[in-house]
């Protein structure tokens, strides 16, 4: 099993595109998507990832309060900001921002929940973006999203993906037009695009970075996360992983620990209850047959770990999330 692939469907993204903005130099704006905004598009969700295509000009970005995170996005880049922190976006550094709220007020009130167009600024240079947002389930931290950094960027355009450039073509068009149903389009074209950034700010990351996704570069941790995905429920020991792996069970143990900051037991413990309340959402299997796909030999080890986890027990847990999500007015 791909392990890159088996975090980003733990994921579990639904995807909206809120916005089409076009800015005159000067400008900045506070990237932050409130309670209000976020329930007009997605309701049922609580944790996101803000994402902006820059489609023409420039910007300069910025976790609020931290200039050491700025950094230049042009066009043709995707900028992420992975925990959906408040971000400030603007022609230049030291501008003083303005709120979404107050600068898209009538947008806000009259078209929330379709890609609402705004135009502001001070008439100088032009910067076209399109902004959007994917949410996930608040389950468990999902090791690829707590390995991405606060503020990043990807260009687009470079990797040779025709297809890619085609689409966000696409998406700027869909953008600018008025035709029924750009509003889920696009939603489903930014979970794509996502999946994409991700591969590509994997193949690009610095040497020396010691995370998840760095493991997965790794000619041993890789392999080793590999089978742990690929067989969750299988009795792993260190020293069965060591020996398919090709390395001794110490410096397997060390090599894992230095890139991941926990054991591989401790890990493959995490991701088994994350891959059991993955099933216990979205499925109707029993709770014995969950433990088993989770690797628990029985349903009661299964609900004393799943409890520690999560602070209910696995039917609880079920319970709670479903009347969760059928609850008109989400979380």
């Amino acid at each position: 099993m791909d392990a890159l692939s088996d975090a980003l469907r733990a994921v579990k993204l639904s995807g909206a595109v809120y916005l089409s903005a076009e800015f005159s130099a000067p400008w900045c704006v506070e990237g932050r998507v409130d309670a209000v905004l976020f329930a007009a598009y997605l309701p049922t969700y609580k944790r996101l990832i803000a994402y902006h295509l820059v489609v023409e000009g420039s910007l300069r970005a910025q976790i609020a309060a931290d200039d050491a995170s700025t950094i230049e996005v042009c066009a043709g880049e995707i900028l992420v900001v992975p925990q959906g922190e408040t971000h400030l976006l603007g022609s230049a550094s030291g501008l003083r921002p303005a709120s979404f709220a107050q600068v898209a007020t009538d947008e806000i009130e009259t078209n929330a929940g379709e890609v609402m167009n705004l135009k502001y600024g001070g008439g100088g240079a032009r910067t076209r973006i399109v902004c959007g947002f994917l949410a996930c389930d608040e389950v468990l931290s999902n090791p690829l999203i707590a390995s991405l950094p606060r503020i990043f960027k990807v260009d687009v355009r470079k990797g040779g993906a025709a297809w890619l450039e085609s689409s966000l073509r696409f998406a700027a068009e869909e953008v600018g037009a008025s035709r029924t149903g750009r509003a889920i389009v696009l939603a489903k074209l930014s979970e794509l695009l996502f999946v994409e950034v991700v591969r590509r700010y994997v193949d690009t990351m610095p040497e020396g970075q010691k995370n998840w996704l760095a493991g997965l570069r790794d000619r041993f941790v890789g392999r080793a996360l590999q089978l742990l995905h690929g067989k969750p429920a299988h009795a792993w020991t260190v020293d069965e992983l060591a020996r398919e792996v090709g390395l001794s069970r110490s410096a397997l143990a060390r090599r894992f620990t230095d890139f991941l900051e926990q054991p591989p037991m401790q890990y493959l413990a995490q991701w088994r209850l994350l891959v059991a309340a993955q099933q216990l959402r979205d499925g109707v299997a029993p709770i014995t047959d969950v433990a088993s796909d989770a690797g628990y030999e029985s349903e009661a080890a299964f609900n004393r770990a799943f409890k520690r986890e999560f602070g209910l027990p696995p039917a609880g847990w079920r319970r709670r999330e479903r009347q969760t999500r059928n609850s008109p007015n989400g979380p």
